[in-house]
């Protein structure tokens, strides 16, 4: 084999470890920007809370939100199980809540929680 192809093959090689490293955290933001910015920023409320730090934070804990009553009496954290909950029936998790949404594919909830995930990690 050629010396450049050797060296074509690991720049290459890296080049496609680099994007498999990165692209879950750039399907996540964007099936973030699609799906859930309607609604919601990261770091400022709209019409939901700011989502920067949901996971592991108390439902319904962000001070100057004002969340339904529903969500309010709900005793739980943010994590995979519970955040995959919500986002697949947010009515079944907390009746009578606001949050009408679902995202019914299980992987695009997968990628959106370790997106939400990862972001608290900064």
């Amino acid at each position: 084999m050629p010396r450049w192809s050797s060296a074509a093959a690991a720049v290459l090689g890296g080049a496609a470890a680099l994007l498999a490293w990165s692209a879950p955290e750039h399907a996540g933001k964007d099936l973030f920007q699609r799906r859930c910015s309607g609604c919601h920023a990261l770091d400022i409320n709209k019409e939901g809370p700011r989502l920067r730090g949901v996971y592991g934070r108390k439902a319904a804990s962000v001070a100057d939100f004002e969340y339904s009553d529903a969500l309010k009496k709900v005793a739980v954290r943010w994590d995979d199980v519970n955040l995959d909950r919500w986002l697949s029936d947010p009515d079944a998790l907390a009746p009578g809540t606001d949050m009408s949404f679902r995202v019914s594919n299980a992987e695009e909830r997968k990628v959106l929680i370790e997106y939400l995930k990862e972001l608290g990690k900064r």
